[in-house]
């Protein structure tokens, strides 16, 4: 099989398709590894509402896409920036999301983004105004029995003044969670109005403010996501984490090597990349849980150059990626994203994105693939 792909002159070669599709795995019932996928959503089309305002989600494909993870023995994490919180989908929809996934499988393991979101940048002056909105999400995630990942807020990293601001949120925070939660430290290549946040941009002296955080309030926190992409980093982080508070990489360019782990431990995983590589998760942790350490590398190594690729600068864009492989793949009918975001890469991008895939065995039904690419192209005018 094979198709006509432009390059970026426009010129067009014979691509012809190789990878086989990895087989569908669920994970063990007791896997070594806890692994999230942080889920994307499925705009809706034919609604009149502008993509650019609020964008109309189509439920029932958003809801199908979870189905699909949680039968693979996977986490979700829920209402997170894969799915364009802070984005296209704000908190009244981010919470709908997080009822109607709730109700829809009860007995999944879920993380649920909380953060700050509902407030008006233009009008947060204080950090009580700040500390009163996480109050408000984690009242309402809880109230229909939801768990929490701890969002980083850009409220606070604009009011906050020093490290001690942090402690005093999260601490008063964290002491109205009622189960341990998931902290989440995005990086600014994910979302640039979060620089600086621990009150300074040094990484070492950041880190200082997170581990105090969580040695305060150890029953609390399970664990924690850094998003830095930087491998040594998050292996510093790791090495220095109380016993028993866990690590989730999210560090979609390094994730097979933080994932398999070293000597001193190992990173658990909550990724936006393992949207669209779920079967290749899934696929490689039972060869990890099987003890077979070259079999779970050969999987997820040749993932890396996508990833990377999905997730290049501007990283903050990597959700059109995401969402494209969802269409190619056959898990919504449409290529179109809350907020346009499926104008917010460039058609080599797209061409590049197949074809890695296909090497990956990414590709579960090629040739509707192949139609669906073809379709782009011609919208393109290639």
């Amino acid at each position: 099989m094979k198709i006509a792909l432009p390059d970026q002159t426009g010129r067009k070669t014979d691509y012809v398709l190789s990878g086989t599709p990895l087989p569908l795995t669920s994970l063990s019932s007791h896997p070594s590894r806890i692994i999230y996928s942080a889920a994307h959503v499925v705009a809706d089309p034919f609604s009149a509402t502008d993509p650019s305002g609020h964008a109309a989600i189509d439920w029932n494909k958003t809801l199908e896409f979870r189905r699909y993870l949680a039968g693979l023995g996977m986490g979700i994490a829920e209402a997170m920036d894969t799915a364009q919180r802070g984005m296209g989908l704000n908190w009244s929809r981010s919470l709908e999301l997080i009822r109607l996934t709730k109700a829809e499988l009860p007995d999944a393991r879920i993380g649920n983004g909380c953060g700050t979101d509902q407030l008006d940048l233009r009008d947060v002056s204080t950090i009580d105004q700040v500390i009163d909105a996480y109050l408000e999400q984690v009242e309402a995630i809880q109230a229909v029995g939801g768990r929490i990942i701890l969002m980083a807020s850009r409220a606070l990293v604009s009011v906050a003044k020093t490290d001690a601001d942090y402690r005093r949120v999260y601490n008063i925070v964290l002491s109205a969670c009622d189960q341990p939660v998931i902290l989440h430290w995005l990086g600014e290549m994910f979302d640039p109005a979060l620089a600086g946040y621990w009150g300074t941009r040094d990484f070492d002296a950041a880190l200082e403010t997170v581990l105090a955080i969580i040695d305060e309030n150890k029953s609390r926190v399970e664990g924690i996501k850094i998003s830095l992409l930087d491998k040594e980093k998050e292996i510093v982080m790791r090495r220095r984490l109380p016993e028993g508070v866990l690590m989730y990489t999210g560090d979609d360019f390094n994730y097979p090597e933080l994932i398999q782990g070293d000597d001193y431990g190992f990173s658990h995983a909550l990724l936006g990349i393992f949207d669209p590589l779920a079967a290749a998760a899934t696929h490689a942790i039972n060869r990890l849980d099987a003890g077979d350490i070259c079999g779970f590398r050969t999987i997820l190594d040749p993932t890396v150059p996508l990833a990377r690729l999905i997730f290049r600068a501007p990283t903050q864009y990597y959700k059109t990626g995401v969402v494209f492989l969802a269409w190619l793949n056959g898990f919504q009918d449409h290529f179109i994203m809350l907020n346009g975001a499926q104008a917010l890469r460039p058609l080599p991008y797209f061409t590049e994105i197949f074809r890695l895939a296909d090497g990956c065995g990414l590709l579960r039904d090629p040739e509707l693939a192949v139609r669906r690419m073809q379709s782009l192209l011609a919208l393109y005018g290639a």
